[in-house]
């Protein structure tokens, strides 16, 4: 694991150090991410296998799921975290 000299003697990173308390949504290279976002998405990934696909039900989802893509990627989570999910996988690579 590499460290960058810029982010050696950093302090921790704290929730209210990205969003403060009463504050719902912050910009990130000029996108907007809702607090809530990642929640949001984990949920609807763990509901997939628990629909039919092709079903309205799960086009919902994954349209939802597409939507928050962007957000993940902002945040840097999806280099830190791979989806286990194949389906989570294919709905992320849809929506770069």
């Amino acid at each position: 694991m590499s460290h960058s000299p810029s982010h050696q003697h950093q302090p921790a990173v704290r929730p209210e150090d990205v969003l403060p308390e009463g504050v719902d949504s912050t910009a990130i290279n000029g996108l907007t991410v809702r607090k809530g976002s990642v929640a949001a998405f984990v949920a609807n990934a763990l509901r997939l296998d628990d629909l039919t696909e092709g079903t309205p039900e799960y086009a919902a989802l994954v349209a939802q799921m597409r939507e928050l893509a962007p957000a993940l990627r902002t945040i840097g989570l999806l280099d830190v975290f791979r989806p286990r999910s194949p389906a989570v996988e294919r709905i992320l690579a849809e929506a770069a």
